[in-house]
């Protein structure tokens, strides 16, 4: 089974303003410090996103897994102990990653189940996946409801 991420509105919106701010400071630098800084910047932000923006989540027998634009992050399925639908709230604190740049990816932390890695382009798309050693990750795609019954079919 594969399913694709969904980007929520406000990804897509403030995508495309960083994308349009960043690139016109680029055009209108006059080949300055300015010049470089702008492009250093569009360079770090789009590579960030290109390692960690979740395209779509897959599962077979064996793994779930983690469609990223250059590496597939694989879970494997015995390592799973819990997967249930979960929504982040507005609670959630950003540690380390994105807010919205291509989706939501990084470290957060949320009162209700502490630190996670998050991989999510809408928040109502999301499901909460708990590995045997405590790590927790939090997902989303495309009817999170049928990915969710696969996995547990498929961890029990």
């Amino acid at each position: 089974m594969k399913n694709r991420v969904r980007l929520s509105t406000w990804c897509t919106i403030m995508t495309l303003i960083g994308l349009i701010v960043l690139l016109t400071a680029f055009y209108f630098a006059k080949y300055t410090i300015a010049t470089f800084f702008a492009a250093a910047v569009l360079i770090i932000l789009c590579a960030t996103a290109l390692f960690f923006m979740p395209l779509s989540i897959s599962v077979n027998d064996n793994e779930l897994n983690i469609n990223r634009p250059l590496k597939i992050k694989s879970i494997p399925m015995n390592m799973i102990a819990s997967v249930k639908l979960w929504s982040p709230t507005m609670a959630k604190k950003r540690i380390c990653g994105s807010g919205g740049w291509f989706g939501y990816y990084g470290w957060f932390s949320e009162p209700s189940i502490g630190k996670y890695f998050a991989y999510y382009g809408k928040a109502s798309d999301c499901f909460l996946v708990t590995l045997k050693d405590g790590k927790k990750y939090v997902l989303g795609c495309e009817s999170p409801d049928e990915m969710v019954e696969v996995i547990n079919k498929l961890i029990k």
